[in-house]
């Protein structure tokens, strides 16, 4: 089909366009803001992506029909997954390990750890989402929830995350929890505050997978139950292609250097009350602060204690 324009229609056409900003000749035209590398994008069904120039490194869930939010997937450098969802020989009975969640197993004498429906992590909403160059974060509140619809803690919480050089990144994960109406105690137990979950060709059995932490401890019996900066998980994520996820606690929780429970087949946790209960009263919040280095290779221990300096130095949310 042809159209044909009169030449006084032409005019009223280029009049009509220049309403939508179209500049004429010589008009200044103002320079397009930078945009940053690393944005957190919310999606459909309660998600919120972390892309780094438009490719997603991490994905946050917290919809109303979970047991509690999760972060997945970890993408390394080479654009794969380092995490995954459920054991890889127990789906069944490990269906809580959520590639990286947080949780606890005796809060006030209620499990929320497993899928028991015995206590669930309610999203309530979204604070902020924020951008800022190489750092995005997203700020969100929950509630912790029991069988009876009991509010035992309400929780802040803010993911954060900064991008690092050669396609390294680091996630730091900010809690504030508080007592609703009386005291809430959590209680002696290795699970629990957070839990990551290993892509299967990481673990130690079924990858040749390597566990190593900050005192020089080397795969379980060197590990499990002992007290560390951080703790390692590295191991061929595909043919010749070495990557992994240290775990890093912060100075500043009540228990550090954190008990870390750690399996060689590719779980690792930073346990907060392993030593003993902890209890949390109304008006006095727990702060929490957990670390995640997503890097390349099978780091040397100077690179991942360079890691946990720059974690370590990061100005502390209030």
């Amino acid at each position: 089909m042809h159209i044909r324009l009169s030449v006084g229609r032409a005019v009223a056409a280029a009049i009509f366009l220049g309403g939508f900003g179209i500049a004429a000749v010589g008009q200044e035209v103002a320079e397009p803001k930078a945009v940053p590398r690393l944005q957190v994008v919310p999606q459909p069904y309660s998600q919120a992506s972390f892309q780094r120039d438009g490719a997603e490194i991490a994905r946050y869930h917290f919809g109303a029909g979970l047991e509690r939010p999760f972060l997945y997937p970890i993408v390394g450098p080479s654009g794969r997954s380092l995490t995954r969802m459920g054991h890889p020989h127990d789906p069944e009975s490990h269906s809580h390990h959520n590639s990286i969640w947080i949780s606890h197993v005796d809060v006030g004498g209620v499990d929320f750890w497993s899928d028991r429906r015995l206590g669930a992590i309610r999203h309530k909403r979204i604070v902020e989402y924020v951008d800022e160059g190489e750092t995005s974060a997203i700020v969100s509140e929950n509630e912790w929830v029991a069988a009876d619809g009991a509010v035992l803690l309400a929780e802040t919480r803010r993911i954060t995350v900064t991008l690092l050089d050669s396609n390294e990144w680091l996630l730091v994960l900010d809690l504030t929890l508080n007592a609703k109406d009386k005291a809430v105690t959590l209680g002696k137990t290795p699970f629990g505050m957070i839990g990551v979950r290993m892509a299967k060709t990481l673990g130690v059995h079924d990858g040749g997978g390597r566990i190593r932490n900050s005192e020089g401890g080397v795969n379980e019996k060197e590990v499990l139950w002992k007290q560390a900066r951080w703790v390692d998980y590295s191991g061929a994520i595909a043919e010749g292609v070495l990557e992994g996820v240290t775990l890093l606690d912060h100075p500043d929780n009540p228990n550090h250097p954190s008990y870390f429970h750690v399996r060689n087949d590719g779980w690792m946790g930073a346990s907060l009350t392993f030593d003993g209960p902890r209890q949390i009263e109304p008006n006095v919040p727990l702060r929490l602060r957990y670390g995640l280095y997503v890097h390349a290779g099978m780091k040397p221990p100077a690179e991942i204690d360079a890691c946990w300096k720059r974690f370590v130095q990061m100005p502390p949310v209030r």
